[in-house]
């Protein structure tokens, strides 16, 4: 990867942390690490986690084509990962999200993107 696509992404990243945080949703962990892999963005709201994934591409169809299904199981994986760090039980609510950033840095979020 390039440093330009590098910068790119953290900035997309950035961008869609402000998304959830002006929909009233605070980030808890940004490109949290673990063993299992990586997820981009952590976010609660009440007593529900959201684990997103953000893919920057020139078009959002791009974006969304360079997500595969070894990628989404390593995110359901890291998820795990975080539950066990802080403490919180399996039960706990969750949703994995897709937030996909095109050329213009228009954001488009598929909730529920990972099952």
């Amino acid at each position: 990867m390039s440093l330009t696509a590098y910068h790119a992404g953290l900035a997309a990243e950035h961008c869609v942390a402000d998304k959830y945080t002006r929909c009233g949703l605070d980030i808890v962990a940004e490109r949290f690490k673990s063993s299992m892999g990586e997820i981009d963005l952590i976010a609660r709201h009440n007593d529900k986690l959201y684990f997103i994934e953000v893919k920057k591409s020139k078009t959002f169809d791009r974006a969304a084509n360079a997500l595969g299904a070894r990628q989404m199981k390593r995110i359901q994986n890291a998820s795990l990962c975080y539950l066990q760090k802080m403490g919180l039980p399996l039960e706990t609510k969750m949703r994995f999200d897709v937030a996909l950033v095109d050329a213009q840095g228009f954001i488009k979020v598929i909730p529920n993107a990972i099952h």
